[in-house]
């Protein structure tokens, strides 16, 4: 039976392998209670960038000119465009350094909607959240930016297990196993570059949309997930991984901010390291 001892005032965890899942929350948090997910929307963001991929309305390789010279759709899902963080601005050429860019989602979600014809929000709906029976999930507006790709979900512990379970093989699929084996592969191997919050590593694997355990230590998924784990955790103090290898994923979701006095990476690691491993 796993249990929540985390120091936030409202959280609760869906831990999912394959005779079930099993939940533990703080707070009396409910499954359908809302909550901002941050940058666990990039692996909702990925999975419709997929889908497009898979259907022929862009592609992987593409050039995305509005990004900088040389920079593709690939390049944006595995942050290697050199865009910056955040703002505009100063920017590296592609595939020099792993650096980690809301800015390159937001793009990466407007080049989605050319290519698909319709607002990015409608796409992710159509093609990931109604599929996956995440009806509680939507794209809220953050920062300025309108339905925001990069970090702007809303979502529910209920929506994430779902998403959970379409990650580990589990749930209905959103991509075919091809894709969704080079979406969770090394893309641009050797880069260094920094896991916002974390730490730096070189190298800073990371696949397609999904953040790669690989070698990094210490690690926010902890020392016990296998080298083929993948996520992503947000600022809002919410995460979602998965370990293949384990057959065993994890989402979570809290009212304290990642960031806040460090106790997500004084938490996440230890209580992960608790569960199962392969």
């Amino acid at each position: 039976m796993i249990s929540l001892d985390w120091p936030v005032g409202r959280g609760g965890v869906a831990v999912v392998s394959p005779p079930g899942a099993e939940r533990a929350s703080v707070g009396g948090v409910r499954g359908g209670d809302e909550f901002a997910v941050a940058s666990v929307t990039k692996l909702m963001t990925a999975l419709a960038a997929l889908a497009a991929i898979e259907g022929g309305r862009l592609g992987l390789d593409q050039p995305v000119p509005q990004a900088g010279d040389g920079v593709t759709v690939r390049h944006l899902l595995a942050h290697a465009s050199g865009l910056p963080f955040e703002r505009a601005g100063g920017h590296r050429p592609p595939a020099t350094r792993r650096i980690y860019s809301n800015l390159g989602f937001r793009v990466l979600g407007e080049e989605v909607a050319d290519g698909v014809g319709t607002t990015f929000g409608a796409w992710l709906a159509s093609s990931v959240l109604g599929p996956l029976g995440m009806t509680a999930t939507r794209l809220a507006s953050r920062r300025g930016v309108e339905e925001d790709p990069a970090a702007g979900a809303v979502s529910t512990l209920d929506d994430l297990e779902l998403l959970a379970r379409c990650l580990l093989g589990r749930g209905t699929p959103v991509v075919g196993r091809e894709l969704f084996a080079e979406a969770t592969s090394v893309q641009f191997p050797g880069l260094a570059g920094l896991v916002p919050g974390v730490g730096r590593f070189d190298p800073c694997d990371w696949g397609l949309g999904f953040e790669l355990h690989d070698g990094k230590r210490p690690h926010w998924m902890g020392d016990r997930r296998s080298a083929a784990a993948f996520g992503h955790f947000g600022a809002s103090g919410c995460f979602l991984w998965v370990d293949p290898e384990a057959e065993l994923a994890c989402a979570a979701v809290s009212d304290r901010r990642f960031d806040d006095d460090r106790w997500a990476m004084a938490t996440w690691p230890a209580w992960s390291d608790r569960l199962p491993s392969a």
